[in-house]
């Protein structure tokens, strides 16, 4: 799982440069393929449930499981990547959601205010807390910031299986109560909203939007409960973390 981790990382880093205006997120898919394949991996996202492509890149008001096209990146858009490898059997998950050019106020502060999001449900977990705690962390900080909370998309368990049964919802529910113990891997990955947090999906049945058209950010780990904490893994050998390299600064 932390060579999986490091693997996923490192890719993010090789796409991060190409996230300009003018690339097409089928030519983000094409570098995240041949990065994957270099580091002897398969995509996950390849032929998962019938997905096409190798990567997801959700563009503005795309909350996730955005599909590659043929459409240029504008400066001024923002978009997440959502990498996700195969590696000596098992997935490594992380996604990073960037600034295309210049970006407003506004997107920087959903940006940031998304990634803080992330980091603090993260800061949340660990051996004996309950599942529900990362939610709580997260919907306060969102609810802080007048960023909406999307419900409908959660964390999963990660591992042998991309997706596997414990899930991580990104908002309070009691109900979650599953207590983490060391050994469990899983994402925290929540996606934010600057308008109301309700969505849509397009008949791709793989595109998920927000029905207000209002842009979303997305930032995404892989992390191991341990003995005394939280180790993320989709951070490479070196400890450098993608989402540092390409930061974004809240707006005042």
């Amino acid at each position: 799982m932390c060579r999986a981790g490091e693997a996923a990382a490192g890719i993010l880093l090789e796409v991060g440069p190409y996230v300009v205006p003018g690339v097409t997120t089928d030519h983000l898919d094409e570098v995240v393929h041949a990065a994957t394949v270099a580091r002897g991996g398969y995509p996950s996202p390849l032929n998962y449930r019938g997905y096409p492509k190798s990567v997801c890149t959700s563009v503005n008001e795309v909350i996730c499981h955005g599909i590659p096209d043929s459409r240029p990146l504008a400066d001024g858009d923002i978009v997440n990547v959502d990498v996700t490898i195969y590696l000596d059997g098992v997935h490594g998950d992380t996604s990073v959601t960037f600034p295309v050019g210049e970006v407003s106020d506004h997107d920087r502060h959903l940006i940031a205010e998304t990634r803080e999001a992330m980091e603090l449900g993260i800061s949340a977990a660990g051996p004996g807390q309950p599942v529900h705690a990362i939610g709580r962390a997260i919907e306060r900080h969102a609810n802080r910031h007048g960023l909406g909370v999307v419900r409908e998309f959660i964390g999963h368990g990660i591992g042998t299986e991309f997706h596997s049964g414990l899930q991580i919802p990104h908002y309070h529910d009691p109900r979650a109560q599953t207590i983490l113990v060391p050994g469990m891997t899983f994402t925290v990955e929540p996606m934010l909203t600057l308008g109301d947090p309700a969505c849509g999906l397009w008949d791709d049945d793989w595109t998920a939007v927000t029905l207000d058209g209002r842009r979303t950010a997305q930032f995404e780990h892989t992390v191991l409960v341990t003995e005394d904490g939280i180790r993320v893994l989709t951070t490479t050998a070196d400890g450098i973390v993608p989402a540092d390299v390409f930061a974004v600064a809240a707006s005042a």
